[in-house]
Parts: structure tokens; C-alpha cells; sequence
């Protein structure tokens, strides 16, 4: 078993963690993409439906891009790690890549200090990339506990790219923002990440702070 092969049911099976809506982020501020984001989006999607681009075109054109614009509004304090493998736990399946991992530390193996992950939803589905992304989720805080970072919040967002859920675990709950965010408010995904970062980092990213709320 591995980190894609959980669903809702199995992550409450086997990890005892249940998803819950919460208003994850009440405070949330929208941060501007910079002009280079902005270009590199029209440029990836201009006259194409995003439900008809790939699923290595999304990540190449839409998700990377909009990861790289939050490592450099947070004033490069996250580093950004694709296709890492995070092996926390393999008698709970806790294994396997991870489409996306933010660490708070410098971009350097070993991976160090995850604080977000980031699934890629398959064929367009963010639920069906919920239990998977709960699942990372977990491995990345079992993953902080075994190195000492037991204050280190972990949160989580699923994305086709166009729809982007976030989610914060909290022991044994998976927190779900009440809102998805699309990919025409592209300031508000970006606040969200900004969020995120401040909320494990402090306040002190280089974009305007954001408030996350519980």
C-alpha cells in the first residue's frame, strides 16, 4: 500500500483520521500574482479548456508555476520538492512520492521539515485526491515527529489545476476549507499558500500577511 491508494474510508480505517469542513482560512487576504505568473498562465492555457490539458501540462503550466510565485512572495523561506518520496511509515502505507512537498528549509536533500503537500488530482476529481492527500499528510507530520519538529503545523490542498481544496491536519482531523479556489482567482490561492506559510513560518513573509484561522 502507498500514499495513492488511500481513499476517504481508508485514511479513517487504517489512520484513524476523519475529514471535517471547517472555515480553515476566515481571514484570507488576496495576494497579487506577479506579472511573470500572470503571463505564464494566459500563455499555458490561451484557447484551451484546462479539463482538456494533461495532467503533465497542468503541472507543468499551472500548478509549478503558481508553487514557484509562493516560494518567491514568501521571501524564498520554502523550499519547493517534486516527485519527492516521503517513506514515514511502511506497515501503514505511509510511502511513496508525493507530487509536491513545501519544507520550511532550504532546498537540499534530504528532505527536511515538510509543511504542505500538494496532490495533483487524477482525472479531474479532487475528491477522489482527498484520501490520498490526507494520507501524505500524515506521513509528513509522523515524518516531523520523528525528526523533533513537533510544532510544525502540516497542511495539505488537492488541485486539478483549475479547482484548488486546501486542508490542515489537526491530530486525528483533517480540517477542509469550506471554500475551493479556482484558477481565475489565482490572488486567492496564492494568499492561501501565503497563509500557510505564515502560519508555519511567522509573519514575516515577504508578501502582505494573511491570517489562518481555526
Amino acid at each position: 500500500m502507498s500514499y495513492s491508494t488511500f481513499t476517504l474510508e481508508s485514511v479513517g480505517r487504517l489512520l484513524g483520521v476523519v475529514a471535517r469542513p471547517a472555515d480553515l482560512l476566515p481571514n484570507l487576504r488576496a495576494v497579487p500574482a506577479p506579472l511573470w505568473l500572470q503571463e505564464q498562465l494566459e500563455r499555458g492555457t490561451q484557447g484551451v479548456h484546462l479539463s482538456l490539458i494533461s495532467e503533465k501540462s497542468r503541472s507543468e503550466f499551472i500548478v509549478a508555476p503558481i508553487l514557484l510565485a509562493t516560494r518567491e512572495l514568501s521571501g524564498n523561506r520554502v523550499a519547493i520538492y517534486s516527485g519527492q518520496t516521503l517513506d514515514a511509515d511502511e506497515s501503514k502505507g505511509l510511502t511513496g512520492e508525493c507530487d509536491f512537498i513545501l519544507s520550511a528549509a532550504d532546498a537540499a536533500l534530504p528532505l527536511q521539515t515538510p509543511i504542505a503537500v500538494v496532490v495533483e488530482a487524477k482525472k479531474n476529481d479532487v475528491e477522489g485526491g482527498l484520501g490520498q492527500c490526507i494520507a501524505q499528510m500524515v506521513g509528513a507530520d509522523r515524518f516531523n515527529q520523528t525528526a523533533g519538529r513537533t510544532d510544525v503545523a502540516v497542511f495539505g490542498c488537492v488541485t486539478t489545476g483549475e479547482t484548488w481544496q486546501f486542508l490542515r491536519l489537526e491530530g486525528t482531523v483533517a480540517l477542509m476549507e469550506r471554500r475551493r479556489f479556482y484558477i481565475d482567482q489565482v490572488d486567492m490561492i496564492l494568499g492561501a499558500f501565503q497563509a500557510i506559510v505564515n502560519s508555519c513560518l511567522g509573519n514575516r513573509a515577504a508578501a502582505s500577511p494573511v491570517a489562518v484561522g481555526s
